[in-house]
């Protein structure tokens, strides 16, 4: 018996087989093609090509067929990569110019756009050849033939890996899979993301795990506490199925929690909201008496289309949000693009996209795509409670500027004779700590605030949260961050509006009662965690809490922090 640690990134217990996924770069070898079989190889290569579009595309159709349309953004990146000729391309000009096989004339060709890539200081930037990695990786499987013979129709298959790109999980959902390991990543890698949305126990960053487990080994993921155990004693094999059968069953216990209202036990009211793409997964928000929607991404309906809509396309889509969900809160972000969320009307020549033109940067650097979805947005608000969400602002300058445009849009609407509803709520993202420092001009000039956890964390700790190499540095209980928090918290407060947080931080439910102790009490979260977090609150007592939170405020040090969690959720 072998065990193996790495970072628990979606919690449960999978008891199956090993099912090693092969890394083909590695299985490449050169040979010469004859010149009367050069147009052989580049229709092999084309046909690879026209293989990986092809399932791309069907697997997004069916990730909206079945109300997953959110994680379509994963495919749009892999097909822009396909479309680029430095991969579509350049590789047939080797095999004319080498007469070397396709799948070497792609590895080369990978290899230099990779080393590129290295020689860039950005980490942001340079952290994206994985997304390039992934799919030459997935094009030679193809070329080699690996395919065909990848997956098994064996049941209980756990996926032993290097890295699966976001297609691959996608793809393995609705196989027999229980559980992904992996070599590298970390908590917020694409992998994991996934992985939690879709409840399967994972465990990444192993390091090694790849090399240390065969294929059909034994194998036990612990998703809590991130460990694999490799080749487990009929001992060890029967206390985790007892630990299985009590997480299945806790887990049909939360069904039981949907109808409820959120109070804690001493009747403090905490609101709950659904984070969604599209308007094809809003059953959550009806099924779990929730306040309704607390952030709507409206950046992947232009990714989804693959281009900029116009004013009644966009309004078609908000309408209809209002006819699914009617009496509930809507709450909509205007286009947050820029970082890795790229449209292809916007091509993405900054060096470190993050730190960009993006979000309400780009919008106020091109009005007239701003007031087309503002307009949208006010018509869309005359048919239900609509409320509007400004990402990414940093400075009261900007405030003016949004405000201005949406006087203009309202004026034009008026001018056009189109009915809106001229008191919809505009609040602001607070995910730069510029604008969670100034958070009191903020709140007295906005109708809400939410709090953007994800870029929040990143930018408050100077950590790419996608590389590897410093992801174990995003720490969603960092003094500075709980302190930036509380201040927004208050600020909202003491204006008398509304404070939401969304983001990881939301749907973590170790984090429930520390955030209700700072005076939180409307959290926005993927579905998959709302009933955990409902029954964290169910369970809370809050005026008990909020001398416990205040402690850990006062607290510097990482572990006495992790421990005064640990004690408030015990």
């Amino acid at each position: 018996m072998l065990i193996v640690s790495g970072i628990p990134v979606s919690s449960g217990v999978a008891i199956g087989k090993a099912y090693i996924l092969a890394h083909a770069l590695n299985e490449v070898e050169p040979y010469t093609i004859t010149q009367k079989n050069i147009t052989n190889e580049i229709k092999r290569f084309n046909q690879a090509i026209k293989q990986l579009k092809s399932e791309l595309l069907s697997l997004k159709k069916e990730l909206k067929k079945n109300k997953m349309g959110e994680y379509g953004s994963f495919i749009d990146v892999q097909l822009a990569i396909i479309n680029d000729p430095k991969i579509s391309k350049n590789p047939l000009e080797l095999i004319k110019k080498s007469k070397q096989n396709a799948e070497w004339s792609l590895k080369v060709q990978m290899e230099e756009i990779i080393n590129k890539f290295n020689s860039i200081e950005n980490s942001y930037i340079r952290e994206r050849k994985n997304d390039i990695y992934q799919v030459c990786e997935t094009l030679i499987k193809y070329l080699i033939g690996h395919e065909s013979k990848q997956l098994s129709s064996d049941k209980n298959r756990i996926i032993v890996a290097h890295d699966i790109s976001p297609a691959d999980a996608l793809k393995f959902k609705n196989s027999n899979n229980i559980a992904f390991v992996t070599d590298i990543g970390g908590t917020t890698s694409h992998t994991a993301i996934l992985a939690k949305s879709i409840n399967i126990p994972s465990v990444v960053g192993t390091q090694n795990a790849k090399n240390l487990i065969s294929n059909g080994d034994n194998l036990i993921v612990d998703g809590d506490h991130g460990c694999v155990i490799i080749n487990p004693t009929d001992e060890v094999i029967n206390e985790y199925k007892l630990k299985q059968n009590l997480y299945e069953l806790e887990s049909k216990k939360l069904l039981s929690l949907q109808k409820l209202t959120s109070k804690t036990i001493d009747k403090v009211s905490v609101n709950l909201y659904v984070n969604i793409e599209d308007t094809n997964n809003t059953e959550p928000v009806m099924e779990n008496n929730t306040k309704g929607v607390g952030l709507f991404r409206t950046e992947f309906i232009f990714m989804d289309k693959h281009r900029m809509l116009d004013e009644n396309e966009q309004f078609t889509i908000y309408r209809n949000l209002t006819k699914a969900l009617p009496n509930k809160i809507i709450t909509i972000r205007t286009l947050d693009s820029g970082g890795d969320k790229v449209i292809e009307h916007m091509p993405n020549t900054n060096q470190n996209p993050a730190l960009g033109l993006r979000a309400i940067r780009f919008c106020l650097a091109e009005p007239d795509v701003f007031i087309t979805q503002m307009k949208a947005l006010l018509r869309a608000s005359h048919y239900g409670n609509i409320r509007i969400l400004i990402p990414m602002l940093s400075s009261n300058n900007e405030l003016r500027q949004v405000k201005l445009l949406i006087e203009r849009a309202k004026d034009i609407l008026t001018s056009e004779r189109k009915k809106f509803n001229s008191k919809t709520l505009i609040g602001g993202m607070i995910e730069v700590p510029a604008a969670a420092i100034d958070a009191e001009s903020f709140a007295s000039q906005l109708d809400f605030l939410s709090i953007g956890t994800n870029d929040l964390i990143q930018y408050t700790l100077a950590v790419d949260r996608t590389d590897d190499a410093v992801s174990h540095l995003y720490d969603s209980s960092h003094p500075a961050l709980l302190k930036l928090i509380k201040g927004v918290i208050d600020a909202g407060t003491k204006a008398g509006i509304e404070v939401s947080l969304c983001g990881e931080m939301a749907g973590d439910p170790k984090l429930t009662k520390l955030l209700i102790g700072i005076g939180l009490t409307n959290f926005s979260m993927h579905p998959s965690s709302l009933l955990k977090v409902k029954k964290v609150i169910l369970e809370s007592e809050f005026s008990k809490l909020k001398s416990k939170a205040k402690k850990i405020l006062n607290t510097h040090d990482k572990i006495e922090i992790e421990n005064l969690i640990n004690n408030l959720n015990n």
